[in-house]
């Protein structure tokens, strides 16, 4: 286990490098920050005084060796918007994303999982055939679509729910369901697929030949063995939603990471776009760690393949 946190840990390395080095210098192709923080009237002087204040008159590269000399210390510099430090305005962000994702795949999981046994426990049945198209259509849908008819439907038309916020149950309606679908639907899939495999495997039929109920077959011996390929998936979608959530805090106002990013953007903040940028990349290579490790777990085979 080891080994293979080890191997994972250094392989992520170089990808990490390559974001924080394109963040960056993409950041800098959105325009010159004093376009927005000096007036119109401003003289040469004071946009050189700007640039100077905020080390943005040195070259790119030598700006990217001073960037990474900061990170090293933890340093992620100060908001061009506020002042603050930069690391401080990431970290109160990020919880608020952590949250919708955590709640949305969990939803996801428990669905699919009770969703997918049951449509895999009778194959090619009504419930199967309903199962499969509703999950197909589901894993089909955009997530900026069932965004904007959630706030048409049941925000603006309906009144049922509110358009933005995250006070109080009725908040978190909109923002979970336009998360949940997509990955429900492909879970779903996974879950059944895998189920079917496993319920014809031969180990099932030692275990009903020795009388075992029927839930411990499913859940006790099937489900176990399905799991694996199920929690891989779940975690490309985990991070999936990591991403996702830039479109969907967008429009529903959800003061995440996501939000803060285009809100960035947008200001041509680029210490707090680097930092959301670079922070996000770490959650999202040890999200990856991890599910590596539960994968390990759960196959002895990936195990022996590591300690090779």
């Amino acid at each position: 286990m080891l080994t293979l946190l080890r191997r994972r840990a250094v392989s992520s390395v170089i990808p990490l490098l390559v974001v924080v080095l394109g963040v960056f210098f993409l950041a800098r192709l959105t325009g010159d920050p004093a376009n927005l923080y000096l007036p119109l009237s401003a003289t040469p002087e004071m946009r050189a005084e700007f640039a100077a204040r905020n080390g943005l008159d040195e070259p790119l590269i030598t700006q990217f060796g001073d960037y990474l000399a900061q990170v090293a210390h933890l340093d992620f510099g100060e908001s061009l918007r506020t002042a603050q430090p930069a690391g401080e305005a990431v970290l109160r962000a990020f919880p608020a994303t952590l949250q919708l994702a955590g709640w949305t795949m969990l939803l996801a999981i428990v669905g699919a999982v009770a969703v997918g046994s049951l449509a895999a426990y009778r194959p090619n049945s009504a419930t199967d055939r309903i199962a499969s198209f509703l999950s197909s259509t589901a894993a089909s849908v955009p997530d900026f679509w069932i965004a904007i008819m959630g706030v048409l439907v049941f925000a603006v038309t309906l009144g049922w729910l509110p358009t933005s916020g995250t006070s109080g149950a009725a908040a978190w309606v909109l923002p979970v369901a336009t998360l949940l679908i997509r990955p429900f639907g492909v879970l779903v899939q996974v879950v059944r697929g895998a189920m079917v495999s496993a319920l014809s495997a031969p180990y099932v039929k030692v275990a009903r030949g020795k009388g075992a109920s029927e839930p411990r077959v499913v859940f006790g011996h099937a489900l176990r063995n399905a799991a694996a390929p199920a929690l891989t998936v779940a975690g490309d979608l985990a991070v999936g939603l990591v991403n996702g959530a830039v479109v969907v805090e967008t429009i529903f106002g959800w003061p995440g990471i996501g939000k803060l990013m285009i809100d960035s953007v947008l200001q041509r903040d680029f210490a707090v776009l680097q930092a959301a940028v670079l922070l996000t990349a770490l959650a999202i290579f040890a999200l990856n760690i991890l599910v590596d490790l539960c994968h390990a777990l759960l196959d002895p085979r990936v195990r022996q393949r590591a300690a090779a």
